[in-house]
């Protein structure tokens, strides 16, 4: 094997153990030929189910047309028409083209900083994120993070940035370029969530720029299209991602609201006022038209009925769990929901650590999920039947005992 895979110790993996070599709906298969419900949607990508057929030949009917076209100084038309899309759904006119959710993020804090030296006030150059935050894995979105072992082995990468704790002072400072959040849920803490009353201070008129992550929460996953909707958030830029293609390719997007986007405008590229940012792979004809299919698929299979459904079984089933002496806690918004487990009264098991074992004894039994510390992760696709839920919560049950 020459695949360094992330966030895996690779001296202790075992190719055999988890080499996916087919998908279909909500079933990963893997080499050995076992059948298993992604219970992680492949990290939160996957929303439709694997290898949607409408999806794939929409995938198939770009690639025989123009496969890549670069938007440095060009454009194309499935990436209008996607930008287009977006506009209508979140009230933000621009889009900015990336590949992953890091890099939307990078895009944003690099237009935030701009921004600001465009109107004048170069002195805005300090960022400000909420306590067990995460935004990404490069450096800017590392930096705006608020978990220890994301950051520690390179820490001196990032730059310093401000906690949202001290909500009245610091959206009052003069030097804060704009604030950074992630709406109702903080998927990577564990599927923390997050109390409303915490956003209720950037529902109002200020200067910071509001940065909006729904890169973990967009497209469905906590009950509406956009999570920043049911907080009444007006963001100046939003990020998203993961789920934007369905799961099926690679994309992301900055979204920016005119007042932003007016700002990098200029009668001559003399000015430098435009973005000074960009991807080889921005707007990649592909991607735009897998997100274009997923966006019809909502409409075609009403997705977000189907998902508040299954949200709603999903929390009855879980209300029992919740007085196991092995269950510590339940997080749920949505269909993205973090079982916490009390590691003190497990057993060791096979894995690393207790809620390692669990995992594993769960994958064994057809249900492939990854625990974030001592948190099981159960955020299925939005296509997740009532049965597979119900079997999900009932090997957890058998598993636990």
């Amino acid at each position: 094997m020459a695949v360094w895979l992330p966030f895996t110790q690779m001296g202790a993996f075992d190719p055999a153990q988890r080499t996916f070599v087919r998908g279909s709906g909500t079933t990963l298969v893997d080499a050995r030929g076992n059948a298993v419900f992604d219970a992680i949607s492949s990290v939160w990508t996957t929303i439709h189910g694997h290898c949607h057929p409408h999806i794939t030949a929409a995938i198939a009917r770009q690639a025989g047309m123009l496969d890549h076209a670069t938007a440095l100084g060009a454009t194309n038309p499935v990436a209008e028409q996607l930008a287009e899309r977006l506009a209508a759904l979140t009230g933000l006119p621009w889009s900015f083209f990336a590949s992953d959710g890091a890099s939307a993020i990078e895009a944003a804090l690099k237009i935030a900083l701009q921004y600001w030296r465009n109107v004048g006030a170069p002195q805005r150059t300090r960022f400000v994120h909420l306590t067990s935050s995460y935004h990404g894995d490069t450096i800017g979105a590392m930096s705006v993070s608020d978990i220890e072992v994301f950051r520690r082995n390179f820490a001196a990468l990032c730059f310093e940035t401000l906690p949202y704790d001290a909500l009245g002072t610091v959206l009052a400072r003069e030097d804060v370029a704009a604030v950074i959040v992630e709406p109702i849920v903080q998927a990577a803490a564990g599927m923390r969530i997050v109390p409303p009353a915490t956003y209720a201070p950037l529902q109002s008129t200020h200067e910071p720029l509001l940065i909006v992550d729904e890169i973990a929460t967009g497209f469905g996953r906590t009950g509406t299209l956009f999570a920043f909707r049911q907080l009444g958030l007006r963001p100046d830029l939003l990020c998203v991602g993961k789920g934007i293609t369905g799961g099926g390719l690679a994309l992301s997007a900055t979204l920016a609201s005119e007042r932003v986007f007016a700002a990098f405008l200029a009668d001559s590229p003399l000015a430098l006022r435009h973005l000074f940012h960009g991807h080889s792979y921005a707007a990649n004809p592909i991607a735009c038209a897998a997100a274009l299919a997923s966006l019809e698929v909502f409409e075609r299979e009403a997705t977000l009925d189907h998902a508040a459904a299954a949200a709603a079984h999903l929390a009855a089933r879980l209300a029992p769990l919740r007085a196991h002496p092995r269950v510590r806690d339940i997080r749920q918004a949505g269909l993205m929901c973090g079982i916490e487990l009390e590691s003190a009264a497990l057993a060791e098991g096979a894995g690393v650590t207790p809620a390692w074992g669990v995992a594993d004894a769960m994958y064994a039994r057809g249900h492939f999920t990854r625990p974030i510390g001592d948190v099981l992760q159960l955020v299925p696709p939005l296509t997740a039947t009532l049965g597979e839920l119900d079997r999900f919560v009932d090997t957890l049950l058998e598993t636990l005992a």
